[in-house]
């Protein structure tokens, strides 16, 4: 899918292979949701090419096109797996933030710009979320074609369906997503609010910050038996207003708040003696923050720690 398709086997060496690592982990990451994951999954598909005959090896007429399809063949047996897991995780289980959007991971060419802001999309929070909700065919489905743009034919190889149903999949995907993303601000409205909250958290306003919650607000934090997290969704704007304000005071004047461009918008990351320990990600509706996810799993804040570290 990343290569030229009339290119021989024979011109992908092993630095050619590796270059193909960025697009797989690009993929795997809209798919499992978290970088640990993606680096599994991707780790397993180069471990099957390295362990085929090399007279196998040499038969693969587009080895790029071959790892993709395999990639998503893994992604999608673990996806299938991730509910018994998620089960035994503690706490609210979110999908990882990346500290810096669709560029973290190669992303497929285009000259079309709507679909550079779909492609930043993909790799949002507030998108991740949606997608946990749909079944794994219909994630992998959604992924290959809405985002890497996959002919249905190939992803039927993928899914072991037929292309229709493949068709069907990603149309019924797109559709939970519409529903879902239904009355997101734009990236003005989002980061004004933002800038709104923030202002009103830094000088303890908590009817300032009320006046930015959507009544029916819902904060989940994850810390995954690593971190303190509510164990539970946080709901209502004064519920969530007083829990907000409640972390500020606990952390005192130690703590430090920055603001991050992310694919979700203005992003704030919270620490001590520059080590991010928390990220919140608010998703605006209607001019009011409807969600707010807090990430304190410190599995899923290095790409944050590591960003700090090369500052």
């Amino acid at each position: 899918m990343t290569a030229d398709d009339s290119a021989p086997a024979d011109a992908f060496d092993a630095t050619t292979l590796e270059a193909e690592r960025r697009m797989l982990m690009s993929l795997a990451y809209r798919m499992l949701g978290t970088v640990a994951d993606a680096e599994d999954a991707v780790q397993e598909t180069y471990a099957r090419w390295y362990r085929m005959p090399q007279g196998e090896r040499d038969a693969i007429e587009n080895p790029a096109a071959w790892l993709t399809r395999v990639a998503s063949r893994i992604c999608l047996d673990q996806l299938g797996s991730a509910r018994a897991r998620r089960e035994r995780y503690v706490g609210e289980w979110l999908p990882e933030p990346l500290p810096g959007g669709a560029g973290m991971f190669a992303t497929p060419p285009s000259s079309d710009p709507l679909d550079r802001v779909t492609l930043d999309e993909s790799v949002s929070t507030a998108l991740l979320v949606v997608l946990e909700s749909l079944t794994p065919a219909e994630r992998v489905a959604f992924v290959l074609h809405d985002v890497f743009a996959m002919p249905f034919g190939e992803i039927a190889e993928v899914v072991g369906r037929s292309p229709d149903a493949c068709r069907q999949l990603a149309s019924t995907a797109r559709r939970h997503v519409r529903e879902r993303r239904a009355g997101s601000a734009t990236r003005e409205q989002h980061d004004a609010v933002v800038r709104a909250f923030i202002a009103a958290a830094g000088e303890g306003d908590l009817q300032g910050l009320v006046a930015q919650l959507d009544p029916d607000v819902v904060l989940v934090s994850d810390g995954g038996g690593l971190a303190s997290a509510a164990r539970r969704p946080v709901l209502g704007a004064d519920h969530v207003g007083r829990f907000i304000l409640g972390l500020q005071e606990q952390r005192g004047p130690a703590l430090t708040v920055s603001v991050h461009e992310t694919a979700d918008g203005l992003t704030l990351a919270f620490g001590e003696g520059g080590v991010v320990d928390s990220v919140a990600v608010l998703d605006v509706r209607d001019d009011r923050i409807a969600r707010i996810w807090i990430m304190r799993n410190p599995e899923k804040l290095r790409l944050w720690n590591d960003a700090a570290s090369d500052v």
